[in-house]
């Protein structure tokens, strides 16, 4: 299975790959963003450790669970080859009600095919207000015309 833009990257096609990955992850479907992985491929998030598309689909499954509205933007910060280092944030609720911002960074390694084989998140939670909110967009991918994080100032 292929999944272009294919390494190695260019700005275009880094911010491209960032783009559909967000678009995914705003889906909250995670079959539908397994997909984008090696089968073996090795995941740290926050203080978790896992390996291969059906812990990601779990990890999923039990992150929209909980964070509820999940709206999430991605901003390439840097790519080399194979590789492409992006910045996001991310607003969503707990079931109290209770809203977040949460800020991180993510390192991606790919594979050939374009899946990628390694991902490394490192993520903030800020509480915020819900007049604090800045993403607020249907359940979805992001419209063309709302402002990316730079323009947020995020």
């Amino acid at each position: 299975m292929s999944r272009p833009p294919l390494p190695p990257f260019v700005a275009e096609t880094a911010a491209q790959k960032a783009r559909m990955a967000e678009d995914a992850w705003n889906s909250r479907d995670p079959a539908r963003v397994a997909l984008a992985y090696t089968e073996d491929s090795l995941w740290r998030n926050r203080a978790e450790f896992f390996q291969g598309r059906a812990a990601i689909t779990a990890f999923l499954v039990r992150k929209w669970a909980t964070e509820q509205d999940y709206r999430l933007i991605k901003e390439v910060w840097a790519w080399q080859d194979n590789r492409i280092a992006v910045r996001f944030a991310y607003e969503w609720r707990n079931d109290s009600g209770r809203w977040f911002r949460s800020y991180g960074n993510e390192n991606w390694e790919f594979d050939a095919a374009g899946l990628m084989r390694r991902r490394i998140a490192s993520i903030n939670d800020l509480t915020i207000s819900a007049t604090e909110r800045l993403f607020h967009w249907p359940q979805g991918p992001r419209p063309v015309d709302h402002p990316g994080l730079t323009e947020l100032g995020l």
